[in-house]
């Protein structure tokens, strides 16, 4: 960590985002920061981390600007647990923003700070905003109300509309290295550091996922049955067979954490309308209860999504691993545990079929984006995972 994290706690979760940190830091210690700001980085890298530490930072209640986010104070405290009366942050589950959730978070960006010295608002995935919603959001940052700071973030900069670009500070993270995403595990989570290593090299230096994998051995055996895929493909009904193990692996795995979600929160519904667990729904009140079967409807199909992308991206890592071996690169491999037998897969390809396997799961990804059956679309990859005796058997048994 550096000396810059270690006096301000609140930026400690960035691992390897030293300029980032510093700008901000910045601007937390000014007297009047720029009102609309846009984080923008790779998966992974912490967009999200970023504007919650800015947002500890700006509402810190310490008196040395240089030591604004403290970690410690009220503010700081509630800033991380999300319950910070000045502080709105808005996700959504949905493939995109609606408008009426834009238009009422501009609403409450009219009134003073309650508590704070700025009223904050945080739209995590603002490259979901449809061009509608993102036309209604830009009055608001064009017109700012007085203490009022936007922080959107999304992938690229490229992924909001340029209006909206336009008019907002940039903030680039970058993707963290292995050995400080490791460091990260080690001191703030207290693991292992082979296993933090372990995690932060397999998920190719996502601090979430690398969490997940170094603190939950299912995930990480779920993983292990995902990258060995390659490796067991030996005919076309091997192909077929684990297509479909594949889908039915990650559609588990999104439906065991979605019940324990959707169960937690209709409790919670039924609490807050003063209703027993079991007890049946009043007519009147039961336009509460669709509208969150609704909204888990939808974010339970996009977290089946969300589990098969990224098993695409642990196989991406496979392939690269492969083609690091045959080229001989010295690169270090994002699977070193699978060495010997990566290496020997390498041994029995070519290049260019471990370019044309990388291009085929690329295409499985946007197809999978595009709404195709899952099934179809990684019978068709895990056909050109066949071994390459077989592939190039193929145009003779044709002709």
């Amino acid at each position: 960590m550096t000396a810059l994290a270690d006096a301000a706690p609140a930026w400690s979760d960035l691992a390897g985002q030293q300029a980032a940190v510093e700008q901000l830091s910045r601007a937390a210690a000014a007297d009047n920061p720029t009102h609309a700001w846009l984080f923008t980085g790779p998966p992974g890298s912490g967009r999200s981390n970023a504007a919650r530490a800015f947002a500890q930072a700006l509402q810190c209640e310490v008196e040395d600007p240089a030591r604004r986010g403290c970690g410690h104070c009220a503010a700081c405290l509630t800033v991380a647990a999300g319950t910070h009366a000045d502080v709105k942050i808005m996700a959504t589950e949905n493939v995109t923003y609606k408008i009426d959730e834009i238009r009422e978070l501009i609403s409450v960006a009219q009134d003073r700070p309650s508590s704070g010295r700025w009223r904050i608002f945080i739209i995590e995935d603002a490259d979901r905003m449809t061009e509608r919603a993102t036309n209604v959001l830009l009055k608001a940052i064009e017109e700012p109300p007085p203490r009022t700071v936007w922080m959107l973030c999304a992938p690229s900069p490229a992924d909001v509309l340029v209006t909206i670009r336009s008019r907002c500070r940039p903030v680039g993270l970058r993707i963290p290295s292995v050995q400080s995403v490791a460091d990260l595990l080690v001191e703030r989570d207290g693991l292992d550091p082979a296993l933090a290593l372990f995690a932060a090299r397999a998920s190719q230096s996502h601090v979430g996922m690398a969490r997940r994998l170094a603190r939950d051995e299912g995930a990480r055996q779920r993983r292990e049955s995902v990258v060995h895929l390659p490796l067991r493909i030996q005919a076309t009904s091997d192909a077929v067979a684990l297509a479909k193990e594949l889908v039915e692996v990650t559609q588990q795995e999104a439906k065991a954490s979605a019940e324990v979600r959707n169960a937690e929160e209709k409790a919670g519904l039924m609490r807050a309308l003063g209703l027993e667990e079991n007890e049946k729904v009043p007519a009147k009140l039961r336009h509460h209860v669709k509208r969150l079967e609704d909204s888990q409807s939808a974010r339970n199909k996009r977290s089946v999504h969300d589990t098969l992308d990224r098993a695409m991206i642990d196989l991406t890592g496979v392939f690269r691993d492969v083609l690091a071996l045959q080229l001989e690169t010295g690169a270090d491999l994002i699977n070193e545990h699978l060495r010997d037998e990566l290496a020997s897969y390498a041994r029995s390809a070519t290049a260019d079929r471990t370019v044309a396997r990388i291009d085929a799961v690329a295409t499985a990804r946007h197809r999978l984006a595009g709404n195709v059956p899952p099934l179809l679309a990684l019978e068709a990859m895990t056909t050109s995972f066949l071994p390459d005796r077989i592939l190039d058997r193929r145009p003779a048994e044709r002709s």
